[in-house]
């Protein structure tokens, strides 16, 4: 259902809630509900929509890492933290995320095709569409319909969101870990097996828009009612999408998926 919020199908009415300030705001339905109403159109197998080509591109994508990973593997170099080794320890952060940088590049680019074609599985849901039922009868339709390129669609915004993020949260656990964490401090390498995950965390907020991007061109005019108006215009490009999306603040629709506030201020409703 993350797929179908984010290119901004919304079948059931929102609700009236307070935010923590005791203000009306709208609230959309969260992930249970959506659910249950999935259920209720296509049954339980509509929540496994696009699930084949997901999982095949998972597949491909680990196989495809672990092979880039074998082929050219990554000297080890010795472990260090300490402020003197500052240049030594940043040297090694940037050897590491250059060597990750390519494994993600090449696993996404490989895996993308499948990425596609589960996106346009799931959402055929908005128009109870059938055009994609398999994953050989929607390759042979994207490349009749739309050639090599097809396959593609919306790879660019997803690899550069993989990159800023991989950068960013390395970058920022080094400097976080050499600069603010004591040596001295008792659970300093404690702190420092989370400072990543943390920043993995935060830095994915912030590298969001890009994967929405991403998986809205990959069905924007497709054929499917979902990448067609009224929920988008024909993009003529991801930097088109970016652009209309932010003008209608919309690049983090779809973020959440229990707490969904709906596009409307709440100073528009009736206090009480």
């Amino acid at each position: 259902m993350g797929f179908l919020s984010q290119v901004g199908h919304e079948p059931l009415p929102p609700t009236i809630g307070r935010n923590v300030l005791g203000r009306k705001v709208l609230y959309l339905p969260g992930f249970f509900t959506y659910a249950r109403h999935i259920v209720e159109v296509d049954g339980k197998r509509g929540l496994f929509r696009g699930l084949t080509p997901r999982l095949i591109s998972s597949t491909l994508s680990t196989i495809t890492r672990g092979s880039v990973k074998k082929a050219f593997p990554l000297e080890d170099m010795e472990h260090v933290s300490n402020k003197d080794d500052v240049k030594t320890s940043l040297r090694k952060v940037v050897r590491e995320t250059s060597h990750e940088m390519m494994m993600q590049c090449v696993s996404r680019v490989v895996s993308h095709p499948l990425h596609v074609i589960s996106m346009r599985c799931m959402v055929q849901f908005v128009g109870r569409e059938v055009k994609y039922s398999g994953v050989f009868s929607a390759i042979g339709r994207i490349f009749k319909e739309e050639g090599i390129l097809g396959f593609f669609v919306g790879l660019v915004p997803h690899i550069l969101g993989d990159v800023i993020f991989l950068w960013c949260c390395n970058l920022l656990a080094h400097f976080i870990n050499t600069y603010a964490v004591d040596d001295n401090f008792s659970q300093a390498s404690v702190i420092r097996s989370y400072t990543k995950f943390v920043m993995g965390i935060a830095v994915s907020m912030l590298t969001y828009p890009f994967l929405l991007v991403g998986d809205l061109m990959a069905v924007n005019n497709c054929g499917l009612r979902a990448g067609l108006p009224p929920y988008a215009p024909a993009f003529a490009s991801w930097i088109h999408c970016w652009r209309y999306l932010s003008a209608q603040g919309q690049l983090f629709r779809g973020s959440s998926l229990l707490f969904r506030r709906a596009p409307i201020p709440a100073a528009s409703f009736p206090i009480d």
